[in-house]
């Protein structure tokens, strides 16, 4: 059985702290903290909170600060510590005070019980881990300076030294590694790098002056010290990052999602996530069975973080804020998930009230039939530029009156022409989505492919229900004064009297309308 000591960066929140380490030494594991210097107000209580729990130790604290070396040498105040207080650790596991536990003490176990370091360590030069920003640059020139703090001094310092070719060598005989900054180690891994820094003084001196070394500083030392088939090159901990590298906060409504994740502890849990900070704990403690692990987090998290910016990514056109509002014009929108019934039911309706129907126009890929200076050709194209797209298909069918349907995603949309277009009525049509349905868009959408794990494809199709139910219930609430609802599970006369202000139609219309819609029931 592992015993682990946890290394615990902190600066903040106090009371989550207390809470934390009273879980993580509930199985007799061990906790050293290293609370920021730079947070002096509060560290009287984290001392005296903890200083009855005889597997709390608190290393030698520093001044911390963003991409320096003081991240590292709090780290290695942090492993000291925990050799010097505690004599049978097995593992040594670095967190945060934004990292929580996401499986129950026996996974820890399992997960372990390969004999493996956890960590991630890539090619620095090769890989493509470093996205955006400066990339060698961070080695070869020196970095006494705060980027985020001191952003002056910083650029000038390596500005300089670009000039007058300062550009330094790497220490000999290291192949630099980046990764991310969490890891599980094992106690004989821990020895040696110990002893290898306390040999090799000018490995240290060399990332003392390097940007971010908590990227670089561990994974290339333990990679230089350890064969890669004794090395898991991934993060024990599960983390996301946006693609503007802003590291993914977790909340409340994410327990689920994140308990299912193949990895021990997850990061960044909010600070105001009281209820997912419990429910995390006291799984941990509990000794429960932990859930099978899903592996689609990143296409997940890329699909549902998608799915919020969709029609905000461009400015629009000046040409197309310069139109003017079509105020004496109807539009009449069906708004259905299962697309075969929107159309069937948009196509009964534009014949009920002699109107020109265009389906799906902005969902459908499909061009529309229509010269429309090449609006009409691309997807992409008619999403940026909604309004101007619907009045040219006005003049271009000489009516003041249209139907079309549209996803019930498009709430971007809906608002777009609520504002832009004189009368606009939105009929709903609410069915229920099966799972075979839910699954083909999903394999649409690549989410996952026919080969996927049964996790991953449960865990997947889950979130997508989840969002097409919050589709409906968002238009349900935002959208009341507009909409009228064809729903099943409503009596006949309900549907009939939404459809007949809907359309504006006589009761009749409006009856063979919803006879023709409960044909449609998935």
């Amino acid at each position: 059985m592992a015993k682990l000591a946890f290394l615990l960066l902190a600066h903040r929140d106090p009371d989550r702290l207390l809470a934390q380490t009273q879980a993580l030494t509930a199985h007799g594991d061990y906790v050293v903290i290293h609370w920021d210097k730079r947070s002096s107000k509060s560290w009287n209580k984290v001392r005296d909170g903890l200083k009855g729990n005889p597997n709390v130790a608190f290393a030698s604290r520093v001044r911390c600060g963003w991409g320096e070396y003081s991240l590292i040498q709090a780290s290695l105040n942090l492993i000291r510590k925990a050799k010097q207080s505690f004599a049978d650790i097995t593992h040594y596991y670095l967190i945060s005070g934004d990292c929580y536990p996401t499986k129950t003490r026996a996974f820890f176990d399992n997960y372990l019980a390969d004999g493996k370091d956890i960590i991630e360590v890539k090619d620095f030069f090769q890989s493509d881990w470093i996205r955006t920003g400066i990339k060698e640059d961070r080695l070869i020139y020196r970095h006494y300076f705060n980027e985020r703090s001191r952003k002056w001094l910083f650029y000038t310092s390596l500005n300089l030294q670009r000039r007058f070719g300062l550009a330094r060598p790497l220490p000999k005989d290291l192949s630099i590694r980046i990764g991310s900054q969490w890891w599980v180690l094992r106690a004989e891994t821990i020895d040696r790098l110990l002893e290898l820094l306390d040999r090799r003084r000018d490995i240290t001196k060399f990332f003392s002056t390097t940007w971010i070394p908590d990227e670089t500083f561990f994974q290339t030392v333990v990679s230089h010290l350890v064969p890669d088939e004794q090395i898991k090159s991934h993060p024990p901990t599960h983390l996301l990052f946006s693609d503007y590298g802003m590291p993914v906060v977790f909340h409340q409504d994410h327990a689920d999602y994140l308990q299912r994740q193949p990895r021990m502890f997850a990061r960044k849990i909010s600070a105001n996530a009281n209820g997912l900070q419990k429910t995390l704990l006291d799984h941990f403690v509990s000794g429960k069975a932990d859930q099978p692990s899903g592996n689609g987090e990143l296409k997940l998290y890329q699909y549902l973080s998608d799915r919020g910016r969709k029609g905000q990514r461009y400015a629009p056109r000046f040409w197309e804020t310069a139109i003017n509002p079509r105020k004496r014009a109807e539009l009449l929108i069906v708004v259905a998930k299962l697309w075969h019934i929107g159309e069937a039911i948009q196509k009964k309706a534009s014949d009920l009230i002699s109107s020109a129907s265009l389906g799906y126009v902005f969902d459908d890929t499909a061009d529309i039939d229509l010269p429309l200076g090449n609006l009409e050709r691309g997807l992409g194209k008619r999403g940026r530029h909604r309004v101007a797209l619907m009045n040219l298909m006005y003049d271009a069918m000489r009516t003041e009156r249209l139907i079309i349907c549209l996803d019930p995603s498009r709430t971007e949309a809906l608002r777009e022409f609520i504002e832009k277009i004189g009368d606009v009525r939105i009929l709903l049509v609410d069915r229920p989505v099966s799972q075979a349905h839910i699954r083909s868009h999903a394999l649409r959408s690549n989410l996952f492919a026919e080969d996927s794990g049964e996790f991953e494809q449960i865990e997947v199709m889950r979130a997508l229900t989840h969002e097409f139910e919050n589709e409906i219930s968002y238009l349900r609430e935002h959208f009341a004064d507009r909409l009228y609802i064809n729903d099943l599970g409503r009596t006949r006369e309900q549907n009939v009297l939404d459809i007949g202000h809907f359309l504006r139609v006589p009761r009749s219309g409006a009856e063979a309308l919803a006879r023709e819609a409960e044909k449609y029931r998935q």
